[in-house]
């Protein structure tokens, strides 16, 4: 298949959402796909689903780092701590939230994502956002004047509703069309919908989909 549109979901908070991003466009190239980055905030996306985050679980903390550095190792990407975890992801949600020119998007959503999982920079603090738009020929005090400005705070909160209204739930998410592929590891899955070679039945996911729980889980205080 060619032409499609793969919609890519992300945080900057998120290591799996940084290890996508370094796969994701060799993977559309392949197949003739366009990237649509689209910013959101996953702290939103927690709250609306009633979830914890990674970072609030010790024990996912623990299992996720040590699984994120095999895959870094697998890929062959450099992936360091950042300086601080969790942080405020905010000003640079917003700044990739901005009318630019969609490689201008892409060249900044992949260099913040550089500064933060490979250089551990700070990317709460505006002088290091407005450092890493000049160095990929972006102005820095505009980019970071523009993503302070009402607009752009409304824009990143518009995003993060519609993205929940979509079903995302999780970062990072791809979309193509109406079929949702969540994290690093559904890329396989992503592949085959790209490629035409997607193994799912729908007569199968109605009949998934039919089923009434007959017990809930009682939840503690």
């Amino acid at each position: 298949m060619t032409g499609e549109i793969v919609r890519f979901y992300f945080d900057f908070v998120s290591p799996n959402a940084y290890l996508a991003w370094t796969q994701l466009p060799a993977l559309c190239a392949r197949h003739g796909a366009t990237i649509e980055p689209v910013p959101v905030l996953f702290a939103g996306l927690l709250e609306a689903h009633g979830q914890l985050g990674p970072a609030e679980m010790p024990a996912k903390t623990r299992w996720m780092v040590r699984n994120n550095l095999r895959k870094a190792a697998r890929l062959g990407v450099a992936l360091n701590p950042p300086a601080f975890h969790p942080f405020n992801p905010l000003l640079a949600l917003r700044a990739c939230s901005l009318p630019l020119a969609p490689a201008d998007v892409e060249r900044l959503v992949g260099a913040l994502f550089r500064a933060v999982w490979v250089d551990g920079l700070h990317v709460s603090d505006a002088a290091v956002v407005a450092r890493v738009a000049d160095g990929i020929g972006i102005d820095g005090a505009r980019l970071v004047a523009d993503a302070t400005a009402p607009a752009a705070k409304a824009r990143l909160r518009e995003r993060t509703d519609a993205a929940i209204a979509g079903g995302v739930f999780g970062i990072p998410t791809m979309t193509v069309g109406d079929d949702l592929f969540w994290g690093f590891d559904d890329f396989p899955q992503l592949d085959a919908r790209l490629a035409g070679r997607d193994p799912l039945d729908a007569a199968a996911v109605r009949r998934w989909d039919e089923p009434r729980a007959s017990a809930t889980r009682a939840r503690r205080p």
